[in-house]
């Protein structure tokens, strides 16, 4: 796992690559449709329409899913066996057990990777956290849970039938007993007027409060007897004055050197209020209180409830942070969470980092970073919107830097060669779906219909072996049958055949405004390195559906 680096393709593939203990935190924000329709979480949900993975993410039981837990289900020393067993006899067949299978196979992994004072969180919704609990809980074990943060992301959501939905949470787990923690790293400084109200005395050396040095209950031994003229006992109280609490420890070093060694509770209370650090009640008090200065707050630290200000959902008033991306979390959100659980020059890792807050978050934080994704728009987007601008060239892993790593790729990882090859035109993103998929590989809408076509769609398959002309005939019939106005055919080398390119021009072209492009046409990898841009029209960016820019040098 290298620092400063993007790897494309699947987070499991990589993560078997790594060693274990390299990450000291993993954030993570799969990809999950809280939206979605319950029927389809819940049920089978072939019937849906086909999604495209880019800006979609409903899951479906599939071959691939129903592999999954069968295979969790087999193996009783996985470390997910027991909850995804249950889940199973649950749940069954369906898109939401689609989905913690699928988690299943990379969480184990993840663990492996964090060192043991390493931490992981989890961000996810409603809709599954309670089963990512469960889960987490199995793979991790119940004592290592740290907590569940709440994030306020929005300030109001109004749905007819139900309370508004305006919260996520982000699930937080050890990996072993005793993590790295320093909360004082995101504690928030506070301000003049919170100081006034918190410490409302003053004396020469600032604002103070005076805070009960006595616990409930009278106790035999030194706790319970008389100091001064303040007998506990006589209100059913005890002497407890700190020895070990960082208050302690503040004034050990700032006003009795040695304070915390000393063992009879008289002398400590009689070095406190030598050095003025006793309140005494005036006329009409009952009882003294040690000074807590307001020099010694360090701030407010993080609580599980984060509160998002207006620069948290309104990224366009955030330094234009907002980049029309689905999912995206705002840089502020991973800054509080990243310092108090990973040390700066740590390792912070994102195995689904989408359009790179994490990265941007711990770079700012001085922590070393990794992300992974399974899509090079992603990556596209982090690169050359976000670490650009820093004057950052991250290295760039998984993605073909000429053809002869792109046939690599094809031979040794088809899927991800589909989904590369399709991102290389802007405007297509990847199917979803590896198995079964109608043979449609990627999707995408141009900006304006064509004159006599019924739709803006353009559908595209990829092959990364040699070039077959029934399987080219069998993709005109997928554009015909789904009604797409274009069709992109995309192969490693340039199609030769004759019989191929008469059949693709059969079916003619189409005309928006005044340019007239191939129904069907053929594009390759070549024509990709040697800088040869599909013929298409202005295609609608799919995650906002405004024009597409300029296509990526």
């Amino acid at each position: 796992m290298e620092h400063q680096t993007l790897y494309f393709g699947d987070c499991l593939d990589w993560m078997r690559e790594w060693p274990d203990e390299s990450a000291d935190l993993i954030y993570l924000d799969p990809p999950f449709n809280s939206n979605a329709n319950y029927n389809i979480l819940y049920g089978r949900g072939n019937g849906a329409p086909a999604q495209v993975r880019a800006f979609t993410d409903t899951w479906r039981w599939d071959e691939a899913a129903a592999g999954r837990l069968e295979r969790i289900q087999s193996a009783v020393s996985h470390p997910a066996h027991r909850a995804i067993t249950g889940f199973g006899m649950m749940l069954g067949p369906s898109g939401m057990l689609a989905y913690l299978t699928y988690m299943a196979e990379r969480l184990p992994e993840m663990r492996r990777l964090l060192k043991p004072a390493g931490s992981i969180y989890y961000h996810c919704d409603d809709t599954a956290g309670h089963y990512l609990k469960v889960l987490l809980d199995d793979i991790f074990g119940t004592t290592r849970y740290r907590g569940n943060i709440i994030w306020r992301r929005a300030t109001a959501h109004n749905d007819a039938r139900r309370f508004g939905r305006i919260v996520d949470h982000i699930l937080f787990y050890a990996k072993d007993d005793d993590p790295y923690w320093d909360a004082y790293a995101a504690a928030t400084t506070r301000s003049a007027a919170e100081i006034q109200t918190a410490y409302p005395s003053e004396d020469e050396r600032g604002r103070y409060r005076a805070e009960n040095i006595t616990g409930a209950g009278a106790t035999a031994g030194l706790s319970g007897q008389p100091w001064l003229d303040y007998d506990p006992a006589a209100r059913n109280r005890h002497w407890a004055v700190p020895a070990s609490s960082e208050y302690a420890a503040y004034i050990a070093a700032n006003y009795i050197p040695g304070y915390q060694e000393i063992t009879d509770l008289h002398d400590r209370l009689d070095a406190l209020d030598a050095a003025g650090l006793i309140h005494h009640p005036g006329e009409g008090g009952v009882w003294p209180g040690l000074k807590r200065y307001a020099a010694a707050d360090l701030g407010r630290r993080p609580q599980n409830l984060i509160l998002a200000p207006t620069g948290f959902t309104n990224f366009s008033a955030r330094r234009g942070e907002y980049l029309g991306y689905q999912t995206q979390k705002p840089v502020g959100l991973l800054e509080q969470l990243i310092p108090p659980a990973c040390p700066e020059g740590g390792l912070v890792l994102d195995p689904f980092c989408g359009c790179g807050t994490t990265v941007i978050a711990a770079h700012n934080l001085n922590r070393r970073w990794a992300g992974i994704d399974i899509a090079t728009t992603a990556l596209d987007i982090i690169q050359e919107q976000r670490l650009a601008p820093m004057g950052i060239q991250a290295n760039m892993l998984g993605i073909p830097a000429d053809l002869a790593s792109a046939r690599r790729l094809a031979a040794d990882r088809p899927f991800s060669f589909e989904i590369w090859a399709v991102t290389r035109i802007p405007g297509l993103v990847p199917n979803e779906r590896q198995r079964r998929d109608g043979g449609i590989d990627g999707r995408g809408m141009m900006l304006s219909r064509p004159r006599a076509m019924r739709s803006r769609l353009t559908l595209a398959q990829a092959k990364g072996g040699a070039f077959v002309l029934s399987q080219f005939r069998d993709f005109l019939h997928v554009v015909n049958s789904n009604n797409a106005a274009l069709g992109i055919y995309i192969t490693l080398e340039p199609v030769t055949s004759r019989a191929a390119r008469a059949e693709a021009a059969a079916l003619g072209s189409v005309s928006v405004g005044a340019a007239e492009y191939p129904r069907v046409q053929f594009w390759s990898i070549r024509d990709y390195f040697d800088g040869r841009q599909a013929n298409l029209p202005v295609m609608a960016d799919p995650n906002t559906g405004r024009a597409m820019q300029p296509p990526l040098a």
